[in-house]
């Protein structure tokens, strides 16, 4: 039997409001209570939610954060300190380099409260490039490096962001996210026919896209090219799940064969009846959906951004394409419509990839470790 622990995770936004990392939490929580982990959220107050709720067994703590941007951000860091600080826990983890982070290591200065910090996005999109950017980013950075006492690199490259930000060695974790390998696997040829119907999906070729419609996920392109795929294969559907501010935009330039799902509870059943999955993102962290379309056994195609290249080994696990390119991204996903074989062998092969080295229990597992790691150690490694 493990030790109590008691964890507060601080992030931006959290259920109903979904995205990479409230997933990512959402689904860790049970696993890490289960490892005697008491957790508490705290997060931002949206209009009509809740001031406090559970979730799962998880109180949840939603922090006053007024507009404009600016003072909602200095007003979270202030909120989410005073209640770490009127009820220290013994090891904090924030969700990204922004107010979470900021709330955290004052709260570590004043009280010594270890705390792990986990970077959601590398590249010219990602945490540690918009912090740099900020009025004293750079010396902000340099205040985050000298106080956590962990960051966890969810890519190789932010862990390549954080060494030449100067965190040494044992102060960069890499801990990818974490799929449910059961919920997500692959159908039999039988399940698949069932789930179309099920789902009301036509027969033809089914590409698939699940995530937010959000600028840097690139559909944009995914949608303009659409209408190349469909003069080889004119039965081809692109069906988009997800919703978000560019969904709008994308539906004024879709044609033909585009299909919009919005935004569902459980998209398993989604990508088990598709054919192969499609993420053209701009810039990335390391994306569940990709992770869970590969658990489903089906070939991807993605970008070359990000974890993708950590999971994707290129032509033998998935395609990785350039970003902003069309004509690779049309090229790349013509070539696997055209080849059921390959399909299946790529998929295969994902699926085993996923199921050795992304189980979600095993990254719990990592995480309570990482936790009690840091407890024990009580101070940053890089003071």
């Amino acid at each position: 039997m493990k030790d109590p622990l008691r964890v507060d995770m601080v992030i931006l936004e959290y259920h109903p409001i979904v995205g990479g990392a409230q997933k990512q939490l959402a689904l860790l929580a049970p696993l890490l209570r289960a490892q005697e982990i008491e957790l508490r959220v705290l997060t931002r107050r949206y209009s009509g939610l809740p001031r406090r709720e559970i979730i799962d067994g998880v109180p949840v703590h939603r922090l006053p954060a007024p507009p404009p941007r600016a003072a909602a951000a200095t007003f979270f860091s202030l909120a989410a300190a005073w209640a770490m600080w009127r009820r220290p826990p013994d090891v904090i983890h924030a969700y990204s380099l922004l107010s979470p982070l900021l709330a955290a290591t004052a709260v570590h200065t004043l009280s010594g409260v270890p705390v792990v910090a986990k970077v959601l996005r590398g590249g010219h999109l990602g945490d540690i490039t918009r912090v740099r950017r900020k009025r004293l980013g750079p010396q902000r950075l340099d205040w985050y490096r000298r106080r956590v006492a962990a960051f966890i690199a969810i890519s190789r490259e932010i862990d390549g962001e954080l060494a030449a930000m100067g965190v040494a060695p044992d102060g960069r974790v890499f801990l990818p996210n974490g799929v449910d390998v059961d919920r997500f696997r692959p159908p039999s040829p039988a399940e698949t026919t069932a789930r179309r119907a099920q789902l009301g999906l036509l027969e033809g070729p089914l590409a698939i896209f699940t995530g937010r419609l959000v600028p840097e996920k690139r559909l944009d392109l995914l949608v303009r090219l659409w209408p190349a795929v469909r003069a080889r294969h004119p039965e081809a559907t692109l069906l988009l799940l997800g919703d978000g501010p560019d969904e709008a935009a994308l539906r004024a330039q879709a044609g033909p064969g585009v299909r919009w799902g919005g935004r569902v509870d459980d998209v398993a059943p989604y990508l088990q009846a598709a054919d192969i999955f499609v993420l053209p993102s701009a810039g990335e962290g390391l994306s569940n959906a990709l992770l869970e379309a590969m658990a489903c056994g089906l070939p991807v195609v993605a970008t070359a951004v990000g974890g993708a290249p950590d999971v994707i080994a290129h032509r033998d696990s998935g395609l990785l394409v350039p970003t902003a390119d069309p004509a690779a991204l049309t090229d790349a996903i013509l070539s696997l419509l055209a080849d059921a074989g390959r399909r299946e062998a790529l998929g295969r092969r994902a699926r085993a990839i996923v199921v050795a080295d992304f189980a979600l229990p095993a990254i719990a597992t990592r995480l309570r470790a990482l936790y009690d790691r840091v407890r024990a150690e009580r101070s940053p490694r890089n003071a």
